[in-house]
């Protein structure tokens, strides 16, 4: 099989992540690509140009984070991802994810294309959500899970990408139990190998 990703995707990281988690990363043959680039090694197995992309040995594709995920507990790795208890906080975290991303993507627009609507539309749900997880969180005791779950996974991916390459949110600001949840994950070592770039934003 064959992974492609971008570095800094937290989609495409989760993934990678979760490959090292489970050990199956020695059944994957990972290869980095560029992005919205014509010619992007993707292109030629994903018309959708987008990461995670997922070559299975005979060749089907799959591409998006929440089909991967899933296909990977059908490989028989050492722990499987999605208990039932993880997936109503996989759905928030995706949700935490495409805010930022919508969010970041407007900040990189030349000033004067930016929507402020957008922006402050994407803050708010951001916000919103990750308070949220922090209620849970506090509630529920979080500590450094020993087998990380997709939700743990995909949360630790998307704070990472706030630490990194979305730095205009400081997120950590009134959320100390995620600020502990995640400073614990990011000491992993399948977090260490996969840490994503640093942006100017």
């Amino acid at each position: 099989m064959q992974l492609f990703y971008s570095s800094g995707s937290p989609y495409a990281r989760a993934v990678r992540v979760a490959l090292r988690e489970t050990g199956l990363l020695d059944r994957v043959e990972e290869r980095e690509t560029t992005l919205r680039d014509p010619k992007a090694v993707v292109l030629p197995h994903s018309p959708v140009g987008r990461v995670p992309t997922l070559v299975l040995a005979d060749g089907t594709v799959l591409t998006e984070t929440a089909l991967i995920l899933p296909y990977l507990d059908t490989l028989g790795g050492a722990y499987p991802l999605l208990p039932p208890a993880a997936l109503a906080r996989c759905g928030q975290v995706l949700g935490l994810l495409e805010g930022m991303a919508v969010w970041n993507r407007e900040l990189r627009r030349p000033e004067h294309e930016r929507s402020p609507g957008v922006i402050a539309l994407e803050t708010t749900r951001v916000n919103r959500v990750a308070d949220a997880l922090e209620a849970q969180g506090e509630v529920q005791g979080w500590t450094a899970p020993a087998r990380p779950d997709a939700a743990d996974i995909l949360l630790g991916c998307a704070l990472g990408y706030a630490e990194r390459r979305h730095r205009a949110w400081p997120w950590r600001e009134g959320r100390p139990v995620l600020a502990r949840f995640f400073d614990s994950l990011a000491e992993r070592p399948s977090f260490r190998a996969t840490i994503p770039p640093l942006s100017g934003i």
